[in-house]
């Protein structure tokens, strides 16, 4: 720590150069872990330039990620595999990667009681309608999964443009619930 009016050291510099260069595990929370948070996962491994490392889990795990979220991912050339449908009980086990963050995706999960997660992580809710419950055409279905991406992309794109390392606690926390009540992205096409 430097005392006022002391002069900057070459430890200095390196201290900067370090927090500069962390990187972030991020966890996206649902309670399948099928679809909106394999959605996440995906394409916060995508935009987040080494910087943030995304995972993904569930509450109740499906079993198997959902078909039409994995489909998707391949038609818009995002990481699709190696995605499997998980507890996240895994998180906070013991050997488990360090969590930054962690982000609900839908009400459900939202509203649950959540292990307790080293470390202490920022958490916020970013509800996303569930692509996987829609009923109707297969047209109607692969609308919703779009959907889903665009809203999803929009927030992590808000979320891996903020300057993390510059700001307090308190300010980023309110950035990211305000990342998850910002308006949806417009109907994709």
């Amino acid at each position: 720590m430097l005392r006022s009016g002391a002069k900057g050291t070459a430890g200095d510099g390196l201290l900067r150069k370090v927090t500069a260069n962390k990187s972030y595990n991020v966890l996206f929370l649902c309670t399948g872990n099928s679809a909106r948070s394999i959605l996440a996962e995906s394409l916060l491994n995508h935009w987040g330039n080494s910087k943030f490392h995304a995972f993904s889990a569930g509450s109740f795990p499906k079993g198997h990620v959902h078909p039409m979220a994995l489909d998707l991912l391949k038609r818009m050339n995002l990481p699709a595999e190696g995605f499997r449908s998980k507890s996240w009980d895994e998180f906070a086990a013991p050997g488990a990667p360090p969590i930054d963050f962690f982000f609900t995706v839908c009400d459900n999960a939202a509203g649950e009681v959540c292990p307790v997660w080293p470390g202490k992580p920022m958490t916020a809710h970013w509800g996303i309608e569930d692509p996987a419950a829609v009923e109707g055409t297969d047209a109607e279905k692969a609308f919703a999964f779009r959907k889903a991406l665009k809203e999803l992309e929009t927030r992590i794109k808000l979320f891996t443009s903020l300057p993390i390392d510059s700001l307090d606690g308190m300010t980023l926390q309110a950035k990211l619930r305000a990342i998850g009540k910002s308006n949806p992205a417009p109907e994709p096409v």
